[in-house]
């Protein structure tokens, strides 16, 4: 085949790159031989929203073809045509050779699905369709054909295949069970029909066709059913290693007991194992949830009086469901079956253990998220087939509902009646979803489902539980014992009925549990307020020492229980100095604010007594000037929190750190010394004397050394490495930056703008200026991985940015102009910094006008300084020497330096010197040091014609 579309699209002896090229290519081959007209073509290509000049970018995309795939393409008046016979084209020769009947010789042509390079395009969806069904067709015709001649045996797990991608198509469920039976396997031929016959029924209403049933009435022949398990009226999703582990317990143990929450579907995936075993002697479900004899219910299953004797020598399965409501009978009807037939296994589902010897047991836990996604759009589907549900909703939606599968079902049976944007609101109310009118009615709701728990509870156990409420994100045992004073032996009981699970170190619930029993105790809220806020005290000192990590982790855990204590407390003034640091070390810069701001209209304007400090923090924090008791503190709440609120005008920012610092030179504590030489430095940086920050930056460092304090090396060698930047040292700055990046891997639960995927970008663009390009590419492939692995597209932009700066400095302006463009056109909120460098950058790589005039616009209203000098000396490249010179000079201004050791500034400066002589070079860098706003200066020669 010279053109091939039954998969990605092949042309031989050619590599055909660009969507568009592709789809243009793919539309053509579905008329080889005539003419598309162009109108036709570019309907087709641009569906949503044509190009500005259409026929041009038809033309254009046209000559793209004709470049990569030569003499396919011929022009005619009306439009164009594919130059080749129509049996040249994969999808024509298919089709002929299936009408002709040869199938094999047809289906060796199909690569995977049709026209796949113009899925996404609506001139594809009705020949794609009917390609497929061809394809069906033939699959079919092929099957048959194998079948009848006696080849079947390798064709079951083929036939599965189908039917799952396929689950209504009558002819392939037929054929598995032509294909099951002619094997030896009736019992899972009728099986295959009852799930496909109430799968008919369910989705289409209809009743099997005469092929279907005919297969049935052959598998018929000589079968004895010895199972009465349910037919499967749903598909089965998220659970395959669930299944695997079950397997592996059913060969070594004879009872398993499936324990679980109520709602996890342990019931469903009892039955589905029980289902897939093989089991010569018979599978048995025993449903006990309106049982009152155990023994009674597995003989009325069984049909007989005398269990010994119609056990004795075989070896059924029995499936045991919902013990926990007759736990002790069902312990001990199944210890007496057991021990009575040798050969007997046992599965059972309950929300506690049957607690008896040999049991080995299964945990059915709620779903993972992607699983639990799979479920809710599956079942979400089958509620409203037109829903187009993205995978992310999905998600949100599951991990509310605790990824219950009960809970996922119900809530997406409600989106028949209403947009996921009400279901979304409507999930603090999950425990009143209903379920369908066939329902039990212990799972007609989640309520229900909750209360079948609840009624088997001791008043001690309830008043356990209700007090658990109180915690958010699970707690460790000493603090529910010291909160609640549950002891150890209640705590185990909520465990095993599944009410409360254990994690680690940890005790934990879920939501809908806790909806469920939440009760206003403003004794307990009160206590756990105070145990949280006297851990918080503990772990306060240890946060600026070696110890550090080890605390961090702990506060992690119980990020949930502080923020609850903090909401609840009825002093919290006194938690919100022990969380400072934390949150600052989190890079949890608008929590801070939040969370003081809602303090402070707990607490009103005048501070309680005793909580002077804390009270001017959250002034401070809420935007407020700093009072004297926040200034003259050496608490390590009060070093830097007036800084984070931005406070005053630059001059009295600096003026108020280096106070600071002053004061605290000769603090007896190494690290408030060194703390608050580290917000002097980063601040001198930012809007005082640069060059000045390393004799406030180094010490600081090395005082953080001294105690163990990573966060503040981290942050301190940072602030170094820029200051070594902005003087154009890029060695220096690659050193520098480079231990950091392995203080913020150590500490990888860092969520800031400067975390571990951004240091890996930094190092790889300083390496790239340092001219180790070798360096800058590994550390840039990191950071990529990084960030695909995240989907942080934040961070993306960022590395491609640098990317794109790598590969203009080793040639390839193409790749950097791609890159970029790419970066740029990513809908996703960046700085206005980031923005302005990668138009910066595309300037050198493109026609520079319109870059740099967005460049300079998105730095008029910047404060950083440092970002505004990179952006005028980009910008400073593409202008004549005077304008050139006069930037230079406004950008070592804002650097607050003399002389850059930067070699692409003092290679341009060296042009500017050349061009106007040492006098004029001097008065115009001087005239250009001296512009209060040079990037308006700068616009200007941009902005003319």
């Amino acid at each position: 085949m010279r053109v091939g579309i039954l998969g990605p699209l092949q042309v031989a002896g050619c590599e055909v790159g660009g969507a568009r090229v592709r789809a243009l290519l793919v539309r053509l081959a579905l008329d080889p031989g005539r003419v598309v007209t162009a109108d036709r073509l570019i309907d087709d290509l641009w569906p949503d929203e044509p190009p500005a000049h259409p026929m041009a970018a038809l033309q254009s995309l046209v000559s793209r073809a004709r470049r990569e795939a030569p003499g396919l393409i011929a022009s005619h008046p009306a439009g164009y045509l594919l130059d080749v016979p129509p049996d040249e084209v994969d999808a024509w020769a298919f089709e002929r050779l299936v009408r002709a009947g040869d199938v094999h010789r047809a289906l060796a042509l199909w690569r995977g699905a049709a026209l796949a390079d113009a899925y996404e395009l609506p001139f594809a969806e009705a020949p794609a369709a009917r390609l497929e069904e061809l394809r069906r067709t033939a699959l079919a015709t092929r099957i048959a054909g194998d079948l009848t001649a006696g080849s079947g045996t390798g064709l079951v797990a083929e036939l599965e295949g189908l039917v799952a991608a396929h689950p209504l198509r009558e002819p392939f469920h037929a054929l598995l069970i032509r294909a099951l039976a002619a094997n030896g396997r009736r019992a899972e031929a009728l099986d295959v029909f009852e799930r496909t016959r109430a799968a008919l029924a369910a989705e289409l209403g209809v009743d099997p066709g005469p092929e279907l049933r005919e297969a049935h009435l052959e598998a018929l022949k000589d079968a004895e059913p010895k199972s009465n398990l349910p037919a499967r009226l749903t598909s089965f999703v998220g659970r395959s290693e669930d299944i695997s582990r079950l397997n592996g317990l059913l060969d070594s143990a004879r009872l398993v007991t499936l324990v679980g929450p109520g709602g996890a579907g342990k019931t469903r995936l009892a039955v589905e194992v029980a289902a897939k075993l093989t089991v010569p002697d018979g599978v048995w479900l025993v449903e006990l949830a309106a049982a009152t004899d155990v023994r009674a219910a597995v003989e009325s299953v069984l049909r007989t009086t005398d269990l010994t004797s119609a056990l004795r020598g075989t070896a059924p399965l029995i499936v045991l469901d919902n013990c926990e409501h007759v736990i002790e009978d069902a312990a001990r009807t199944a210890q007496w079956l057991l021990s009575e037939a040798a050969g007997l296994r046992i599965i059972a589902t309950s929300r506690e253990p049957l607690d008896i010897p040999g049991e080995a047991l299964h945990q059915v836990l709620p779903l993972p998220e992607g699983k639990a996604a799979e479920l809710f759009v599956d079942r979400a589907a089958a509620a409203r087939p037109d829903l187009r549900l993205r995978r992310q909703e999905a998600a949100r939606i599951c991990r509310e509902l605790d990824g219950i599968p009960l809970a996922i079902e119900l809530a997406a049976a409600r989106l028949r009646t209403m947009p996921v944007s009400v279901l979304v609101q409507q999930l603090g109310d999950r425990l009143a979803f209903r379920g369908g009118r066939t329902s039990e009615p212990r799972h007609r709701t989640l309520r229900a489902v909750i209360d079948w728990s609840w009624n088997l509870l001791s008043e001690r156990e309830r008043e356990l539980l209700r007090g658990l409420t109180v915690f958010s994100g699970g707690a460790t045992y000493e603090a529910i014992s010291q909160v609640c004073g549950g002891d150890l032996d209640l705590l185990s009981s909520l465990v095993d009925k599944s009410l409360i699970a254990v994690s680690g170190e940890r005790y934990t619930m879920l939501e809908t549990i806790r909806q469920y029993a939440a009760a206003d105790l403003p004794a307990l809220r009160q206590a756990h307020a105070r145990y949280y806020t006297e851990l918080a005290e503990t772990a306060d000192p240890h946060l600026r020492t070696g110890e550090q990590l080890k605390w961090l982790a702990v506060l992690d855990a119980e990020q949930g229980n502080l923020d609850a204590a903090l909401r609840h407390s009825d002093d919290p003034l006194r938690l919100i100095l022990p969380r400072f640091w934390p949150w600052i070390m989190r890079g949890r810069h608008r929590e801070i604010s939040e969370q003081a701001t809602s303090v402070l209209r707990r607490v009103g304007d005048d501070p309680p007594p005793g909580r002077e400090l804390a009270h001017g923090i959250c002034q401070v924090l809420s935007g407020a000037p700093p009072t004297e008791a926040v200034l003259g503190s050496d608490h390590p709440a009060a070093l830097n929190s007036w800084a984070l609120a931005g406070a005053g005008a630059p001059a009295d920012v600096v003026r108020l750190t280096e106070r600071q610092a002053a004061r605290l030179r000769d603090h007896p504590d190494l690290w408030t010394r060194s703390a608050a030489l580290l917000g002097a430095g980063i601040v001198r940086f930012e809007y005082g004397a640069v060059a000045g920050a390393e004799d406030l930056l180094e010490p600081a460092v090395d005082g953080f050394r001294a105690v163990g304090d990573r966060w503040g090396q981290w942050a301190g060698l940072f602030w170094l490495s820029l200051v070594a930047e902005n003087r154009g040292d890029f060695a220096a700055a690659v050193a520098l930056a480079e231990e950091p990046e392995r203080l913020a891997t150590e500490l990888s639960g860092l969520d800031t703008p400067l975390g571990p995927m951004t240091f890996l970008v930094r190092v790889g663009q300083l390496k790239a200026r340092a001219g180790d390009h070798a360096g800058a590419a590994s550390a840039l492939e990191r950071a990529w991985e990084s960030a695909v692995r995240s989907e942080d597209r934040a961070i993306a932009a960022r590395v491609m940015h640098a990317r794109a700066e790598l590969a203009r400095r080793t040639g390839d302006l193409d790749e950097a102009a791609r890159l970029l463009e790419a970066a740029l056109a990513l809908d996703v909120e960046v700085p206005a910094q980031l923005r302005a460098y990668m138009n910066v950058e595309l300037a050198r790589v493109r026609e520079p006008r319109e870059p740099l005039r967005r460049a300079l616009e998105l730095m008029t209203t910047c404060s950083d300084r440092t970002a505004r000098a990179s952006v005028l000396e980009g910008v400073a490249e593409h202008l004549e020497p005077v304008a050139a010179a006069e930037l230079l000079g406004a950008a070592r201004a804002l650097r607050g330096i003399d002389e850059s050791a930067d070699p692409h500034v003092n290679e341009l400066a060296g042009k500017c010197l050349a061009a106007l002589g040492e006098d004029g070079y001097r008065a115009a860098s001087a005239r250009g040091a001296a512009m209060p706003n040079p990037e308006r200066y700068a616009l200007r020669p941009l902005s003319s014609p």
